[in-house]
């Protein structure tokens, strides 16, 4: 079982450059069976969830080949057979291929997907948009089978901007009869990339990235190259990083507009930063000040990124907090930050209050999910000692070449099996 090792205190100098969005390539890789050629996606980020993902095509009888950070996918000769539930429940992510595969084959058989448990994450809204479309679904002990003799474009409106159910109707509208019209639609950039890699093999699909998307369904798509967008989360959590311990800290590959809910709370409690057309710098750490923040869907305040801010709250001034209004279950980090010093208080598990400054110190922490970890990784960072974080699958799942990366600008970090 493998753990990270942590020395804090370290100053971070040089450059750390984003990887290639994890939520956005687990959405890609099955998009990929839509295609009825060959696609190639670039700038993958090397992390576990992709290995899943090439374990279930792979089960599909697909052909995948892996260079670097390039993914080459070919599926005219995927068959439509029951995906099982220990390839399914290795990342949440496995629900794209519900709608991947429902608007290739008309036909989908799989479980229930896995992923971090952060709380209640059904799927109503994802099945209520394949039933929209014409599908029947039938539902055993976490066991789906989702078909449709055809399925027809429809009005579909969300009671909730989800990015996974958004995902999941554009896969299963491109290739149905007609249009579909998705309302209330999340506008993440991950929505963004995802319908213009669909729209490169020759769909048709119009205002991804606003509330109301169309699918204009075609029968054929051909193949494409397509690079996957930079990790807004990553780029978010090195920001925080590089807001504590960052000397001449540059942070390059990544879009400053997909983390300016970030940025502008970060200005707002002291950070300093240059910000050019695809980098961060942080020239050195400042005097920083409580702020209040409240997750909220996209160009809100990300829910992903509100455990990784934790740490630096503790490094603030006065009270901070944070309201979570995604996910119930988004505080499993605060009792391993309290051990290592801080002073934070949780109510009906919706709002956080942090008083700072409190020195962190560094203890043997466990990884409950996967921005959690993160959280304990920033925590190990600032803290006097050594921080062991176990449980390592959550954090090397999102993060690609984390270790590594730190590594290079300064932290005394490792992986270590033990």
């Amino acid at each position: 079982m493998s753990k990270i090792r942590i020395e804090g205190r370290k100053e971070l100098t040089g450059t750390i450059e984003i990887s290639g969005a994890k939520n956005s390539v687990v959405a890609l890789i099955p998009a990929s069976i839509l295609c009825d050629e060959q696609v190639t996606i670039s700038n993958v980020p090397n992390i576990t969830d992709v290995d899943a993902l090439e374990e279930i095509l792979l089960h599909l009888n697909a052909k995948i080949a892996r260079t670097d950070n390039t993914v080459v996918i070919n599926s005219n000769n995927v068959e439509n057979k029951e995906i099982p539930e220990e390839l399914s429940n290795k990342l949440r992510a496995s629900y794209y291929f519900m709608g991947a595969l429902l608007g290739k084959f008309k036909k989908v058989d799989i479980y229930f997907p896995g992923g971090c448990v952060i709380g209640e994450r059904p799927i109503n809204l994802h099945l209520a948009g394949f039933e929209s479309l014409g599908a029947k679904i039938t539902e055993k002990d976490n066991h789906f089978i989702i078909e449709a003799e055809e399925l027809n474009g429809n009005n579909i409106y969300l009671d909730m901007p989800s990015v996974g159910a958004t995902i999941n109707i554009i896969l299963a509208a491109t290739k149905a009869k007609g249009k579909t019209i998705i309302e209330n639609a999340a506008q993440e950039p991950e929505i963004v990339n995802i319908a213009t890699f669909l729209n490169s093999m020759g769909a048709k699909i119009t205002g991804a990235g606003t509330s109301t998307i169309t699918i204009e369904g075609v029968d054929y798509l051909h193949s494409s190259f397509h690079e996957v967008i930079p990790d807004r989360i990553e780029a978010g959590t090195y920001l925080i990083i590089a807001s504590l311990l960052g000397h001449k800290l540059r942070l390059t590959n990544l879009i400053p507009s997909h983390i300016e809910s970030l940025t502008s709370k970060l200005k707002e409690a002291g950070v300093k930063m240059t910000i050019g057309k695809d980098y961060i710098y942080i020239k050195e750490p400042r005097n920083y000040k409580g702020i209040n923040v409240t997750t909220q869907v996209y160009p809100g305040f990300p829910t992903d990124l509100q455990q990784p801010l934790v740490p630096f709250l503790t490094q603030c001034e006065g009270e901070s907090t944070i309201e979570e209004t995604i996910w119930e279950n988004r505080f499993q980090n605060i009792p391993d930050t309290v051990k290592m010093g801080a002073n934070i208080t949780v109510e009906d598990n919706t709002i956080a209050t942090i008083k700072g400054i409190t020195p962190l110190h560094g203890s043997d922490v466990s990884a409950t999910d996967l921005r959690g970890g993160a959280s304990l990784v920033v925590c190990g960072l600032i803290a006097e000692g050594i921080t062991t974080i176990d449980n390592t699958k959550y954090i090397l799942r999102g993060y690609n070449n984390i270790i590594e990366k730190l590594k290079n600008v300064g932290a005394s970090i490792e992986l270590i099996d033990e």
